[in-house]
């Protein structure tokens, strides 16, 4: 394979892993923690979108909203690493990318 060749495949490489990181910054999800007394909308980057939460859950204490405000963080930080695998992977086409 010559230089050019591969040259172009890179720069192919770099606008499909471009335009995927664009789609996930579009993508969101949601954690859940407490049936619903927690959730958190997170970008398929990471970015914070929104949080909700009931009233209720603050008469029982501050100890049990941080639980439940973290519980909803790593449900929705899981959701979007699933989602980050699927768009990657379709992007690079099962090439393997450095972590």
């Amino acid at each position: 394979m010559d230089m050019e060749s591969l040259m172009a495949q890179a720069s192919a490489l770099q606008d499909k892993v471009t335009a995927a990181q664009e789609k996930l910054a579009s993508m969101h999800v949601k954690g859940i923690a407490g049936d619903g007394d927690v959730i958190i909308d997170m970008t398929g980057k990471y970015d914070l979108a929104n949080i909700t939460m009931r009233d209720e859950i603050l008469s029982h204490g501050a100890a049990h909203v941080a639980k439940l405000f973290a519980a909803a963080y790593r449900d929705a930080k899981s959701k979007a690493d699933t989602l980050i695998d699927q768009v990657m992977g379709q992007a690079t086409a099962g090439i393997p990318m450095p972590e």
